[in-house]
């Protein structure tokens, strides 16, 4: 690792500004929020948000949603990056599980489903509120992880690896959206409010601007 730091203790101050709220994405049961994470891949949240609703008075549920086609769903989510893919991996989840209560909770068993991997798996397993089984690594997380130097790929699948060998399996759940909130509120591409970051004293990235001034 970059710095030598105690991630199991450094980390505690940042679930705990964030811990337990509810993940950007405006879902209101665990069908919706698997839709809406498929559906927000390589999307911003916010889009997603604002045509789910028309999505789901249309298809309120797996079962219902099992009736559709990609053709029927390509007018609600046409607007949607590479939709003709997520339409066809959408029809097929629904038609795979076909209602609500068969959604599988595990790593295995959501990452077995189209278009979900690890990261959308590890989002639908904290939301849940079931036992982590990874960290989520989103884009947010990619640019925090590296400047804190929690880790020091930037590979997903590598800085999940990471970020799970410095902190305790029972905070994996919440430390990847932790530190995905940080990316969005404080920890900007440009411009990162340093003054107001709870990990400023153990960031690398902060302690290399500072060394420079």
């Amino acid at each position: 690792m970059p710095n030598k730091v105690d991630w199991a203790q450094a980390i505690k101050p940042l679930i705990k500004k964030y811990k337990g709220r509810q993940h950007p994405l405006d879902y209101k049961n665990i069908y919706q929020l698997l839709v809406m994470v498929v559906l927000s891949a390589q999307d911003s949240d916010r889009h997603i948000n604002s045509l789910a609703p028309e999505l789901f008075k249309h298809f309120p549920n797996m079962e219902a949603l099992s009736n559709a086609t990609p053709d029927t769903l390509f007018p609600l989510v046409g607007k949607v990056r590479n939709f003709a893919n997520k339409a066809k991996w959408l029809s097929a989840i629904a038609k795979q599980i076909k209602k609500d209560k068969d959604i599988p909770l595990t790593m295995e068993g959501l990452t077995a489903l189209s278009g979900i991997g690890r990261k959308s798996a590890n989002v639908i397993l904290r939301e849940a509120g079931k036992k982590a089984e990874g960290v989520m690594v989103d884009l947010h997380v990619v640019r925090v992880a590296q400047r804190l130097g929690i880790a020091s790929s930037a590979d997903p699948k590598k800085i999940e690896q990471q970020i799970m060998e410095v902190i305790p399996q029972s905070d994996w759940g919440e430390a990847g959206m932790a530190i995905s909130f940080l990316g969005r509120e404080i920890c900007r591409p440009s411009h990162p409010q340093h003054e107001e970051c709870v990990m400023s004293n153990v960031c690398a990235y902060y302690k290399e601007q500072h060394s420079k001034n």
